[in-house]
């Protein structure tokens, strides 16, 4: 038994508009999605959607979890950010030095997102949505490769990252200090069940894990859980 990521999903106040911002930035497509709201497809197997559903807060605090997007080379990284800015990004300070590197912005609504400086090793090949970074210790690393069947390709001082076996965008844990989970944040991941296994059963596995139940109230066709570190995450439906 396993789970797929299914997508990224985000609370929106303008699902539409902010779908738009990521597509233009992303070189996505957009489309509706069947549950409500709208969805990027992902641009190959590798990669997962992202969906956006009305229900964005304002003030809500930093997001558990951000892109980092890579670049090919200084100017493709200037590119990159003018690209956001001019689809209404803005440049953010987050108690950065200035000589990092990488670059922080937050798209229409906030959400943060960085811009990786070129030569970045341990993001090479994974694509312009280098990895999903964020808060989380190493307990959740490991739920997380166990939940969905993805290797650790990085367990060090209590920092951990994982990949699907098909390649693409890492998941990745900086490790401590965790702030506390938010219960159901603006960004969450949304799982289904592999072929031959079913919500239930899924659910069960990941309690079993260390994940445990959110009162998100009524919830039609999926459940939500919180992980070890209590990051929201929610259990679809089989198709």
């Amino acid at each position: 038994m396993t789970l797929l990521l299914d997508a990224l999903s985000i609370d929106a106040r303008d699902p539409v508009a902010l779908a738009g911002f990521w597509a233009g930035l992303l070189g996505r497509e957009v489309a509706d999605d069947p549950g409500g709201g709208v969805v990027l497809a992902p641009v190959d197997h590798t990669g997962f959607a992202v969906r956006f559903v009305p229900g964005g807060e304002p003030g809500a605090g930093p997001n558990v979890m951000h892109p980092d997007l890579t670049s090919t080379s200084l100017d493709d990284q200037r590119h990159l950010v003018d690209r956001a800015l001019a689809l209404g990004a803005r440049h953010l300070d987050v108690g950065q030095r200035g000589d990092e590197g990488h670059v922080v912005l937050a798209d229409p609504e906030g959400n943060e997102l960085c811009v990786l400086e070129p030569g970045n090793r341990f993001l090479a090949g994974c694509g312009l949505l280098g990895a999903l970074a964020g808060d989380g210790s190493r307990a959740a690393g490991r739920f997380w490769s166990a939940a969905l069947g993805w290797p650790l390709v990085w367990d060090q001082d209590e920092e951990t990252a994982v990949q699907s076996p098909l390649g693409g965008p890492k998941i990745t844990w900086g490790g401590p200090p965790v702030r506390p989970g938010p219960g159901r944040s603006r960004w969450h991941l949304d799982l289904v069940p592999s072929p031959g296994s079913d919500q239930r059963a899924e659910v069960e596995r990941l309690v079993d894990l260390g994940a445990t139940h959110v009162d998100a109230g009524p919830r039609v066709g999926r459940v939500v859980l919180a992980d070890p570190d209590g990051h929201a995450l929610c259990v679809l439906e089989a198709p």
